[in-house]
């Protein structure tokens, strides 16, 4: 088995969330999520709660420094839209960001929930397919799981490279794995609340 000392920090973050990343997945898929519109709705909800929850990340300057273009890839309001296209309302949600705005934050906790939200722009190409085929687009509906710039791929190495040039103590990696798994965890709990 590779050591994971020695691969780059978004293959570790990888290695690490395997098996809870592959839950998610399994959970989003065996809700039908891209069957109907209306199972849709309930996924682009957990999308907002979700990015809700990390939204205030994308202004933070020590992050910005860290992730050049991060504020450029925050997705909420892109979200926000696609939820009024379906004619739905922002879900409620009864606790308070996981990063509120006004609060100050912890970079290398940051740097593993952004992982997973990042990493999701990956998987967002077959989602946003799947989405075409219940006649949404990059302008209707679907306007979140749409690519950035150059593509997925592209738009995920220039996140990688800055992530994983960051400078951290073994204790800030040690924040950066729990904060990809807290991460993976608050979407599987959105996911087990709004997807039955």
């Amino acid at each position: 088995m590779t050591d994971l000392i020695a691969l780059p920090r978004s293959k570790r973050l990888k290695a690490l969330t395997h098996d809870t990343h592959d839950r998610l997945d399994k959970s989003i898929m065996e809700a039908s999520s891209f069957d109907t519109l209306e199972g849709y709705g309930r996924f682009a909800g957990v999308q907002w709660a979700f990015h809700r929850d990390i939204d205030a990340l994308y202004d933070d300057a020590g992050l910005i420094a860290l992730l050049p273009g991060l504020a450029e890839r925050r997705r909420l309001g892109l979200i926000a839209q696609d939820l009024i296209d379906l004619g739905l309302s922002e879900p409620l949600v009864d606790t308070p960001p996981v990063f509120p705005s006004e609060q100050s934050v912890d970079a290398a906790t940051a740097l593993g929930w952004l992982y997973v939200a990042e990493g999701s722009n990956l998987g967002a190409a077959l989602l946003r397919k799947a989405a075409a085929k219940l006649g949404l687009s990059d302008d209707y509906g679907a306007r979140h799981l749409a690519p950035f710039g150059e593509g997925p791929a592209a738009h995920w190495r220039v996140f990688t490279t800055a992530l994983d040039a960051a400078v951290l103590t073994s204790e800030e990696e040690g924040r950066a794995v729990a904060g990809a798994k807290a991460a993976f965890a608050r979407v599987q709990a959105l996911a087990n609340a709004a997807l039955r």
